[in-house]
This record gives C-alpha cells, structure tokens and sequence, in this order.
C-alpha cells in the first residue's frame, strides 16, 4: 500500500475535523476499487461457469443443472447491483459527496463506512428506512 494511503487504525485515529479529507477519500477510492476488482473477477467467473454446458444423462440431473444455473443467475444479478453501488460511489467520490448522508448531510461515520463502503445514509437514517419498510410490509 503507497504511503499515502492510511490503513484502517490510522483512518480512525485520525480527528472529526478530518473527516472525508484527502488522505481519507484516498483511503476509500482506493478500497472500493479493490472491491470493484474483486467483484469483477468473481462475476467473469460466475459467467464463464455459466456458460459451460455439461451433457446430461437423466431428467434428475437437467433438473439440478437448471436449478444450479438459477442460483448462479440470481447470484450475478445480486453481484451486479453491487457493482452498481460501488460505481455510485466512486461517483459521489469524485463530486466530494461520499461520506455524506444523503438525507441529513450529516457524517455516514468511518466504521459504518469501512463495514458498508457503499453506504449512503447515516445509520440513524437506515433505521429510519428500515423501520418506514417494516411498517409497509406489516400494513
């Protein structure tokens, strides 16, 4: 890791009045892009073990095969929108926006963000939300 780059006790050791500084955008970039990275590689091979077909003997096992594929879909579509939110949020990255609640515009806070780099409300907001989607659900 370059030296410019703080790792985790560094970034949280670092005063409030740093907060989404230099160094710690850095930090995050340079995070999201690794998972980005990752995420990549994860989905090209989900996609390549889709693609290879297998003949099959019996009914039982086109069933399992299908079935096997169903989940490997559902796992891609699942990779995807967190492919999404990582791109999002290298984009609020770039506009200076990350880190920023987007309902409050107060701090999301670093451990959140280092638990849920993607996050884009501050955690009393995401009770908020939660609590607002389990009243739907129940009505």
């Amino acid at each position: 890791m370059p030296d410019t780059l703080l790792n985790r006790e560094a970034l949280l050791a670092q005063p409030d009045d740093a907060y989404m500084g230099d160094a710690q955008r850095a930090f995050f970039h340079d995070l999201l892009m690794r998972e980005r990275e990752a995420l990549c590689q994860r989905i090209d091979s989900e996609l390549g073990a889709l693609r290879e077909v297998e003949p099959v003997s019996d009914e039982i096992d086109l069933a399992s095969r299908e079935e096997q594929r169903l989940w490997q879909l559902r796992l891609l579509e699942r990779e995807k929108r967190l492919l999404d939110k990582i791109d999002d949020a290298l984009e609020r990255l770039a506009c200076g926006e990350y880190g920023w609640c987007e309902e409050s515009g107060e701090p999301i806070g670093l451990r959140r963000l280092l638990l849920r780099p993607t996050a884009t409300l501050c955690l009393e907001a995401k009770q908020r939300q939660e609590q607002r989607e389990r009243h739907q659900r129940h009505a």
